[in-house]
This record gives C-alpha cells, sequence and structure tokens, in this order.
C-alpha cells in the first residue's frame, strides 16, 4: 500500500472517529478507533518484514534501514500504547465512568501502592486514579526500550541479575539491525 495510501486511510478514520465522539456516539467511535488501530499495526507488520526482507538482499541503502528501523521503533511504541488504551479495563470510557481504576489488564503502580493513612486502600482507590493515554505510552516505550514491562517489581539478586542479561540480549537484537546498517555504509 502507497504511504499516501495509508495516511489517507487513517486521517479520514481518525476524522470520522473525532465526529462520532463529538455527536456522543460512543460505540462507533470506539469501532472507528479499532479500525485505525488494526490498519496501522498491518502497515507496521509489513513494514517490519518488509524491512527484514531487505536485509539480507542488500536492497536498502544504511541511511534508508536506519530510517525505517526508526520510524517502525516509535510506530510500535505508539500503536501498542493505543492498544493498551482503547483495551485496559473496557477502554477510557469504562475507565471514566469509574471511581478509581482499580483493575485491568495492568497492575500501575498507584494500584499497588498504600496510601498512608486510609485502612489499606491503594493510592488509586484513595485519591480516584485512572491511568491516561501517557501512563499507556510510558508502559509501551518501557517495553520496546527494555524488552519487558519495567513496573513490575523484582526483588531478588539472581532475578535482577537474570533480567539484566535477558535485556542485554534483547538489546542485542536490535544492535544487530543497526550494526547491518553501519557496516552498509
Amino acid at each position: 500500500m502507497p504511504p499516501w495510501l495509508l495516511a489517507t486511510l487513517v486521517v479520514l478514520l481518525v476524522t470520522a472517529a473525532t465526529n462520532a465522539h463529538r455527536r456522543g456516539r460512543n460505540e462507533l467511535n470506539e469501532w472507528l478507533g479499532y479500525a485505525v488501530l488494526i490498519l496501522l499495526t498491518t502497515a507496521m507488520v509489513f513494514g517490519l518484514v518488509t524491512l527484514i526482507l531487505a536485509l539480507p538482499r542488500r536492497t536498502e541503502v544504511a541511511k534508508r534501514l536506519l530510517e525505517s528501523a526508526a520510524i517502525l521503533w516509535i510506530t510500535n511504541v505508539i500503536v501498542f500504547a493505543s492498544w493498551y488504551w482503547r483495551l485496559d479495563a473496557g477502554g477510557p470510557h469504562a475507565r471514566d465512568k469509574l471511581n478509581a481504576h482499580t483493575r485491568g489488564a495492568f497492575l500501575f503502580p498507584q494500584m499497588a501502592i498504600m496510601e498512608p493513612g486510609t485502612d489499606g486502600l491503594s493510592v488509586a482507590e484513595a485519591q480516584g486514579w485512572r491511568p491516561g493515554f501517557v501512563d499507556y505510552l510510558a508502559l509501551s516505550f518501557y517495553t520496546c526500550t527494555a524488552f519487558s514491562p519495567t513496573d513490575v517489581p523484582v526483588l531478588s539478586h539472581w532475578a535482577k541479575l537474570m533480567m539484566m542479561v535477558q535485556a542485554v540480549i534483547s538489546f542485542g537484537t536490535v544492535i544487530l539491525l543497526a550494526a547491518r546498517a553501519i557496516n552498509i555504509l
């Protein structure tokens, strides 16, 4: 699919979703949002496959290879943040109706830390906290950067060391792409 066509489809779907939201048609807004994410996820997977196939064939020049990798990485962060935001605890509309975010697919620190002097209430319950898009963006960024969720507490020394080794191996995988591009230079 040509990039201009993808951009046009995304703009049209986002415009329709915005209009649906303004008119209070939340279900239509939700479905249009899913359509945008499906379209972007499909394009991202296609771009990743294209990039991987270009590596051994040496069809991409180094600069273009690095640009493509950076665009895919940034797209990955934003698209998955959007998926998490749309899917967790019924989505943003359902979360907005709650007094506080106490259950969902992700255990944010505010949900686990107890508020002092509130008889065992979490920060989320005591302060009416709900995750916003930035919380999901951070989760997605950390996952793409560290190749694991970083908000999960790790208590033992051996587990910390193993996670460090895992992160180095995962990061090494990304470095292979960069090294290939640098090698081409």
